[in-house]
């Protein structure tokens, strides 16, 4: 679009350059492109990534794999373990739906329609509805839907803001999601759930820095994180609500925290590798415990809010693995501003 520079303001009508420019997910902020002064644009076209989903234990050997390649994202395993919801990519539409796997027969059925993105679910604690982020109304609302597929959506929360939903606590009383704010970068915050209550909205965690991909506790007295405060991604625990105390989790950078089903141990991601260290919590001290390379895993290379689960007890993992040509083509276009002028 034309810049008025003696005015100081934007003029006539934006004319289309590139089509098909990849994206960052929500809730970070940015399209994959880049202009020079002497009139070179280059940009990402989106990759077309195909996962695997994929079984593994401890010590990285591959059990199962669980349902054909595709553009799977942020798996979650129900309570009893018996199922995995997943958003899965429509390759003609590039929008997300949310599937879930009945993961003793391999079967897979379509639970969200909309056409819109819907993304980031979650499972309420009976296992019985599945909560997850929408952009039906423009913004990441959080709606919420019974996990047999019977009966239709119901909008939790809507806002101006690009919501997504992390976790819900296992008494059933909160949801967690994160949102970009202007001031604080991503902050996360806490949605009172339970029958009855009111809905309002508070912040949990906030700092300049990024904060995300949140997990709360089993017992429901910790929540574990993301944070870039130190100037890469590292996982952290405080107290649930935040009492003042902080621990660092991961010592070499950190991604994704998943709790065990117990809360005696941690798992995350370093680099490609699975991680897990073994935490201890006693009244209002956390202590945590030197972090243990599990595998290497060949994870999809993306920002996404997690790329593994884990079993309750600890022993196995559903990974979301590469398969197939995952890159991400780089477009170059040379004096594009000519074409503006035809």
């Amino acid at each position: 679009q034309a810049f008025d520079s003696k005015r100081l303001q934007m003029a006539g009508d934006p004319l289309p350059v590139a089509e098909q420019v990849a994206a960052l997910p929500a809730p970070y902020l940015g399209s994959l492109f880049s202009a020079s002064e002497n009139g070179v644009l280059c940009y990402h076209e989106p990759a077309a990534r195909m996962a695997q989903l994929a079984w593994y234990d401890r010590s990285g050997k591959r059990l199962a794999l669980l349902g054909e390649p595709g553009g799977y994202t942020n798996p979650a395993l129900s309570p009893d373990e018996k199922r995995l919801a997943v958003d899965r990519c429509d390759p003609q539409t590039n929008r997300r739906d949310i599937w879930v796997f009945d993961l003793a027969r391999g079967t897979s059925t379509r639970l969200t329609f909309d056409p819109a993105e819907d993304v980031n679910s979650v499972w309420s604690p009976d296992g019985s509805r599945i909560a997850f982020s929408s952009e039906r109304k423009g913004y990441r609302d959080i709606y919420q839907k019974p996990a047999s597929g019977a009966g239709g959506d119901e909008l939790v929360l809507e806002s101006k803001a690009n919501k997504s939903l992390e976790d819900w606590s296992r008494d059933g009383r909160y949801m967690i999601f994160t949102a970009p704010q202007p001031a604080t970068g991503v902050d996360v915050w806490v949605l009172p759930v339970s029958p009855g209550a009111e809905r309002k909205l508070a912040p949990l965690l906030q700092d300049p820095a990024a904060q995300d991909q949140a997990q709360i506790s089993p017992d429901g007295r910790w929540i574990a994180y993301r944070s870039t405060e130190s100037g890469r991604p590292e996982v952290y625990v405080q107290a649930f609500p935040p009492s003042g105390g902080k621990w660092q989790v991961s010592t070499a950078g950190g991604t994704e925290p998943r709790w065990r089903g117990d809360g005696k141990e941690l798992f995350y991601v370093a680099g490609t590798k699975l991680m897990a260290v073994e935490v201890k919590a006693s009244g209002s001290s956390f202590e945590a415990g030197a972090p243990k390379a599990l595998f290497e895993a060949r994870l999809v290379p993306d920002l996404r809010r997690n790329r593994f689960v884990v079993t309750a007890d600890g022993k196995r993992f559903l990974v979301r693995t590469e398969a197939g040509d995952t890159s991400s083509p780089i477009t170059v276009v040379v004096n594009w501003p000519a074409a503006l002028k035809r």
